[in-house]
């Protein structure tokens, strides 16, 4: 099942309490008591026909939380002149909306209007941790949906070229710390990523060095290897760790190493609060599922929206 990590809700959020709508662990308990187990059992019918599905549905969740809070949305269609979120230059390969899209029906069968789109994916979210053999959390619940989401402003997105200031920056802006920084940026552990996104680490890094030198000779040749220069192989690419679908600390384990495909990855290893947490992490996985729940409860609780989506693809 996991690792169980005990919280009490305010004590960790302090911050977001007033903000996040009065979020509550028994926000659904007399509307739709039986939420957590309907949409976990979508997550897992998912994941047992594709285990790429909790890598996809965490960063799902990664991302609508890092755009006006987690409210939803990065679920909503383009219309009109409105060019969405999903249709932003770094949510192109997001996936697995069709999860979200099945437990909002199985949901909305069960209990009509009560239950946002919002608290819908932070759920799948944790459920695809768990799933992966990560932490299990109490999710805070009461989230409403967003009804504005705007392409453009998945610029606000931290890049994967962003040096440890940047980074710092970019978490701040959501209230969130150093510590859930590096604890966040653990779900690097899950997933795959496209050439794109690290090609400028192994051909022409500069004046002096064509690869990265903070990269691991012989993991940058392995990349050029499949990331050739001018590739065009459609969705030529690496995963994140060679345990891909798997939720652990390997992650910091290959940061150590040299062997992370992201810069941002390996600026983590530049400021010595942040290099202590990574030899933390990567020495305890404990200590890592620990403020990696902490921090997810702390990022899901940022809430800026206004509604109960009847359709997550759709403003009501």
């Amino acid at each position: 099942m996991g690792f169980i990590v005990a919280l009490i809700l305010c004590s960790i959020v302090s911050s977001f309490c007033s903000s996040a709508n009065s979020l509550s662990l028994n926000y659904y308990s007399k509307t739709c008591s039986n939420v957590d187990s309907i949409i976990s059992k979508v997550v897992k019918d998912a994941t047992s026909k594709d285990n790429t599905v909790p890598a996809a549905l965490l960063r799902l969740h990664f991302h609508d939380c890092f755009i006006r809070g987690c409210d939803g949305s990065v679920l909503l269609e383009s219309n009109g002149g409105n060019k969405a979120e999903k249709d932003g230059a770094p949510n192109l390969s997001l996936h697995a909306f069709f999860v979200i899209e099945n437990a909002k029906k199985a949901v909305e069968a069960a209990c009509p209007g009560i239950v946002s789109c919002a608290d819908i994916l932070a759920l799948a979210a944790r459920d695809s941790v768990v799933l992966a053999g990560g932490p299990t959390w109490e999710v805070p619940k009461g989230r409403k949906d967003g009804r504005t989401s705007k392409a453009t402003e998945t610029a606000k997105l931290p890049s994967p070229a962003f040096n440890i200031s940047q980074l710092q920056q970019s978490f701040s802006l959501r209230g969130l710390s150093t510590d859930d920084l590096v604890a966040l940026s653990g779900g690097h552990t899950l997933g795959f990523s496209h050439c794109s996104s690290f090609e400028k680490r192994i051909h022409n890094f500069n004046s002096t060095h064509d690869v990265d030198p903070t990269m691991h000779p012989s993991f940058a040749a392995s990349l050029k290897n499949i990331c050739p220069v001018n590739n065009n192989v459609k969705n030529a690419g690496a995963t994140m760790d060679p345990s891909s679908t798997t939720f652990d600390n390997t992650y910091y384990k290959l940061i150590l190493q040299g062997k992370t495909l992201f810069s941002s990855d390996q600026a983590l290893l530049t400021a010595p609060y942040t290099k202590n947490l990574v030899s933390k992490f990567a020495s305890s996985k404990t200590a890592f599922y620990t403020a990696f729940a902490n921090s997810m409860i702390k990022m899901s609780s940022i809430n800026g929206g206004q509604e109960v989506r009847k359709d997550c693809r759709a403003v009501n």
